[in-house]
């Protein structure tokens, strides 16, 4: 495949391509996140409002309103209230996330947790779940409340599952997948099911979605992970090695593994056996994934599943909004913002 910087322009420009064809309802979505954000307690509010002024790409939310409109839906508002409240899930596993990484950055900007302390970011995190379970229950789809409780709670066992694997420098790559399945493409698959869902369209165009979903979700954890370790490239708001200090074992560490000889094998192993990990134990890690071309191993790993997302598309007729979707499925590859 081609390189990372040769895709950048084709990338960049279907995330924009995507944002601007539902514009108006991402706004929308802005405010029913602000609104249903609003508490009488001083502290919540404050950093809740902190919270959004972080920002973010608000992906998933596009996935979901581009999917609906994919699939048809023009009457209410019922995408903007669930394109929130995915927006919301996320936001609550990320703030989850940084208590148990103890991460001080979240998109080059201070996380809740390094600010006002764990208790109050788990909390908040809660907060940020039961609001988005009451626009649920507001929503009264049931098949909408199933499928998304099911994803929260498999995204909490993903997380579970990386805890328990913490430092097993000779995870299965299955194991990995399984992960990143859970914790990521589980939430990418049920925003672009909901959308579906919202139309009453056919199971196997649903069905279509989900697959489309989930494999968006694994290519974008799979490079997520490829950038910890990559020096070339700048990923805003996350210095390169940010994994490999919190002992995270990420598929770059996988396939090194996979390659390395004895001796490296026995550095590498003693670095994440340590609870403290030193710059020059980077620098070495990184000198092996550049010796043994690693970072292009995981991207081809995402080419294959970018394939898988674009050919699920192919049950549905040419439109502007499948053509969006489908170069939406390299955006991942390169991201700066």
């Amino acid at each position: 495949m081609g390189s990372v910087v040769q895709l950048k322009n084709q990338i960049n420009n279907s995330y924009f391509r995507l944002k601007e064809s539902v514009d108006e309802k991402l706004f929308l979505v802005e405010e029913k996140i602000k609104s249903n954000l609003t508490s009488d307690v001083e502290l919540v509010q404050k950093m809740t409002d902190y919270h959004i002024l972080t920002g973010g790409k608000r992906l998933r939310a596009l996935l979901t309103l581009g999917s609906a409109k994919l699939c048809g839906y023009t009457k209410g508002g019922r995408d903007i209230n669930l394109a929130a409240c995915v927006e919301l899930i996320h936001s609550a596993t990320l703030m989850h996330d940084d208590v148990i990484d103890v991460a001080d950055l979240r998109r080059g900007k201070k996380t809740l947790n390094s600010i006002w302390g764990n208790q109050s970011s788990i909390l908040i995190g809660d907060y940020l779940l039961s609001r988005c379970f009451e626009i649920m229950v507001e929503d009264g789809n049931l098949e909408i409340l199933k499928l998304l409780s099911s994803t929260s709670a498999q995204i909490a066992q993903g997380e579970v599952l990386q805890l328990q694997h913490k430092g097993e420098i000779d995870m299965l790559e299955e194991t990995y997948l399984k992960i990143i399945s859970s914790k990521t493409a589980a939430l990418f698959s049920a925003s672009t099911k909901v959308g579906a869902i919202l139309s009453n369209i056919e199971s196997r165009k649903k069905n279509a979605l989900d697959f489309y979903g989930k494999n968006i979700g694994l290519t974008f954890q799979i490079a997520d992970d490829a950038l910890d370790y990559n020096s070339k490239l700048k990923f805003f708001g996350k210095k390169v090695g940010k994994d490999f200090f919190e002992g995270k074992i990420t598929l770059p560490i996988i396939l090194l593994f996979q390659k390395i000889n004895i001796l490296e094998k026995q550095k590498i192993k003693s670095f994440f056996k340590q609870d403290v990990r030193s710059d020059s134990d980077l620098s070495f890690t990184l000198s092996l994934i550049k010796k043994y071309n690693i970072i292009n191993e995981c991207y081809k790993k995402a080419d294959y599943f970018i394939n898988l997302a674009s050919n699920s598309l192919s049950i549905f007729k040419e439109s502007e909004e499948k053509t969006i979707l489908e170069n939406l499925t390299s955006f991942s590859l390169e991201r700066k913002f």
